[in-house]
């Protein structure tokens, strides 16, 4: 039996199609949008504008007055006005507590913010962490709008995420993107990195601005792109909540941040170092050098222990471990898990003020010296500023492309211990090839003021 088929003539056809339109558009589902959240969001969103002054660098004969006489050359300004615009965000409305980046005040001496409505006030510094970009300022708490707090500890990677700010100075603008990694870290920009990076546009005049998730709460302060133009590519970088608010409450208790120091140098750990090392742990910090009388060395801390986790909170990398004690204050004390030798053990230590860090010494010089893998090995050399400081065997040359070149060894370097043991000559270190088998060997050396590990094998 053949389908039946109707025909309408034109006219009913476009009768139909008009009765049926509304029923359609009844039912059609809500359009998905941002643009409730973003009503009751952007009003803390502000734009900062800056005034100040900087030192203008000069060429030391231009104030020599015998020299501009000479050549009729008139006096130069010391100092050059400048103007500047970004972005910041309301974290504390019953206060008039602002959050933006360090380096949007910098040099500022006069800050203006405008709302939304176009209000402007004339903001106080607070206090400023260049170390982390973070600053806070302080307007009259005049029926205000804050942007609620999130947590960026919860983010993962693929939750999407809104960027306002005033990017060039146009005016107020929203970027929708997702989370494209966490945790970035090792990029330059800041001395404590915990990056969150996304692909929502930000573009100069974004710094400062917010970061929020779906629903409105703020995860970040955008600071940073990574641009070879100077405008979006797709690589932006946001302070997560976490560590800009902990670093703002003490900014607003102190006026500066007061870091806690545990006294010790520590690199992340490495599959080959953990292999090295017969660590079975994923993730940490290996302790390359510890501080003399620091708290690390009053609790008993030494050098080639793998720092798993702190207070509990497993560790990821020596990042992780650095971004969190430098947000601790002094006094406070702290319980690491360490890995020593196969054995889990837990300690506990107290941090210090980092300004009453004591430069760490050593007892002997190290006497002795002959050829191992590469490297010739000898007497740390009398005009050597570890002299008399460090315990040692001394890298004085390292052939190109030897198994010590590949490794990473470097003429300079001191090799403190081998495996763990400590060595003071070339023959300990030798005794301790010949007994490893020809398994990777483990080095813990000195380059200058730092202390890592290497493997070489």
């Amino acid at each position: 039996m053949s389908p039946l088929v109707i025909r309408l003539c034109p006219r009913v056809l476009a009768l139909v199609i008009l009765l049926a339109a509304p029923l359609a558009r009844a039912d059609a589902p809500a359009m998905p949008t941002l643009a409730p959240m973003l009503a009751r969001v952007s009003p803390g969103v502000v734009n900062i504008s800056v005034q100040g002054r900087i030192r203008v660098q000069q060429n030391p004969l231009f104030q020599d007055p015998f020299f501009r006489q000479f050549f009729n050359i008139p006096e130069q300004p010391q100092f050059e006005k400048i103007q500047a615009v970004g972005s910041g965000v309301i974290f504390d409305a019953a206060h008039g507590y602002v959050l933006t980046n360090n380096h949007v005040i910098e040099h500022a001496n006069r800050i203006v913010v405008t709302l939304k409505d176009r209000r402007q006030f004339t903001a106080k510094l607070v206090g400023t962490d260049p170390q982390t970009d973070v600053a806070v300022l302080k307007i009259e708490p005049d029926n205000l709008t804050a942007v609620p707090l999130g947590d960026s500890s919860k983010l993962r990677v693929g939750d999407y995420v809104v960027a306002i700010g005033d990017p060039f100075g146009v005016g107020q603008t929203a970027t929708f993107g997702i989370v494209s990694a966490l945790g970035r870290n090792g990029l330059g920009i800041e001395g404590y990195e915990d990056f969150i990076q996304t692909d929502a546009s930000i573009n100069p005049g974004n710094s400062g601005g917010a970061l929020v998730d779906v629903n409105g709460q703020l995860v970040g302060i955008n600071t940073a792109i990574l641009s070879r133009s100077g405008g979006n590519v797709g690589i932006g970088f946001a302070i997560p909540i976490d560590m800009a608010k902990e670093v703002a409450d003490q900014l607003i208790a102190h006026g500066k941040v007061r870091r806690g120091r545990l006294g010790v140098m520590i690199q992340d750990l490495t599959p080959a170092l953990a292999s090295a090392m017969g660590i079975k742990a994923a993730g940490g910090a290996i302790v390359s050098r510890v501080y003399h009388d620091s708290p690390a060395a009053k609790a008993g801390i030494e050098a080639g222990d793998v720092i798993t986790a702190l207070d509990g909170k497993p560790l990821r990398d020596s990042a992780e471990l650095r971004n969190e004690l430098g947000l601790m204050e002094p006094g406070t004390s702290v319980t690491l898990t360490i890995e020593r030798k196969g054995e889990t053990r837990m300690v506990t230590a107290q941090l210090e003020p980092a300004a009453k860090a004591k430069q760490e010494t050593e007892a002997e010089q190290a006497p002795g010296g002959s050829p191992l893998a590469g490297a010739e090995l000898g007497r740390i050399p009398a005009d050597n500023p570890l002299h008399g400081k460090v315990k040692g065997v001394y890298v004085a040359q390292v052939a190109p492309g030897s198994p010590a070149d590949d490794a990473g060894l470097q003429p300079g370097d001191i090799i403190v211990s081998v495996d763990q043991e400590r060595v003071a000559t070339a023959e300990q270190i030798a005794r301790i090839v010949r007994s490893h088998k020809g398994k990777p060997l483990l080095l813990n050396i000195r380059r200058g003021d730092e202390a890592l590990f290497i493997t070489i094998g």
